[in-house]
């Protein structure tokens, strides 16, 4: 074999090597975040459907209280859920961070995870929401109707001085998950692996679909159809802040709405 045919040889092989260690990476990161969700979002579903009853008659709850009686424990346990969940986003930006000094590749800024376009990203973070916000409220009552979906519980807090910053906080945690690692660090890491974009955006939007169905089948449908408009606007913007934004509007006005309206009007279902 001569020089050159091994220099391609040692090329080729850390090239898989490469690509064996960011698969190996997503599938840790994932099952640190969002692969685990969807994991057991699948296994309370399989519960839910072999429970006695039909799905809109039984309950998802998404904030809820640790601690009732105890207001400032509460608190604090509420507060350590949203750090903790933030976690695996750190680790993605350590990553995509090391990924820049170690081979000057573009870091955060190359899914758009930064301050640089503060208005952009505002602006057409509020027009995605005021979208995608209004036909998914009209989705969750149809599928509701039809019992294909869970009546989802958006809060069950305490009536105390926290109850809204806490709403908005974990409403702003859940988008910066969600956003940065199932479409700005998975559609990386799926292209650096060779997927065609077809299949990244499948991979993305059925994962997004998945971790949602302990909502049920309506949660699954609307967040892969959800998921499909974020990694096509992501593509065409580069950048994933206004979807952190649309996100982060979307859950606050349905944590806060909730906590304003239930009971108090009839068209909303409540547990």
């Amino acid at each position: 074999m001569g020089p050159e045919q091994v220099t391609k040889a040692a090329t080729g092989g850390a090239g898989r090597r490469s690509r064996r260690l960011l698969g190996h990476e997503v599938l840790l990161v994932l099952g640190l975040s969002l692969g685990a969700s969807a994991i057991g979002a699948l296994i309370r579903f399989s519960g839910v459907l072999t429970r006695p009853g039909g799905l809109s008659d039984q309950a998802a709850t998404l904030n809820s209280s640790r601690a009732p009686d105890r207001p400032w424990l509460d608190l604090a346990w509420q507060l350590f859920g949203i750090a903790t969940a933030l976690v695996p986003v750190a680790l993605v930006a350590h990553l995509l961070l090391r990924e820049r000094a170690e081979a000057a590749g573009p870091g955060l800024r190359g899914i758009g995870f930064d301050g640089h376009r503060p208005r952009f990203d505002l602006a057409w973070g509020a027009v995605v929401a005021a979208g995608i916000g209004g036909s998914g409220l009209l989705l969750y009552l149809g599928a509701h109707a039809a019992g294909a979906n869970l009546t989802v519980v958006p809060e069950s807090l305490p009536d105390v001085w926290w109850k809204m910053p806490v709403l908005i906080l974990s409403a702003i945690q859940n988008s910066v998950v969600e956003e940065v690692i199932v479409v700005g660090y998975l559609l990386r890491r799926l292209g650096q692996l060779g997927w065609s974009p077809m299949g990244a955006l499948v991979a993305s939007s059925v994962l997004r679909g998945t971790y949602h169905l302990y909502q049920g089948i309506g949660g699954f449908f609307g967040n892969v159809a959800m998921g499909v408009i974020f990694v096509w606007l992501y593509r065409r913007w580069g950048r994933v802040m206004p979807l952190v934004v649309a996100h982060a509007l979307i859950d606050i006005v349905a944590f806060v709405g909730y906590a304003l309206l239930a009971g108090r009007v009839d068209w909303l279902p409540t547990a």
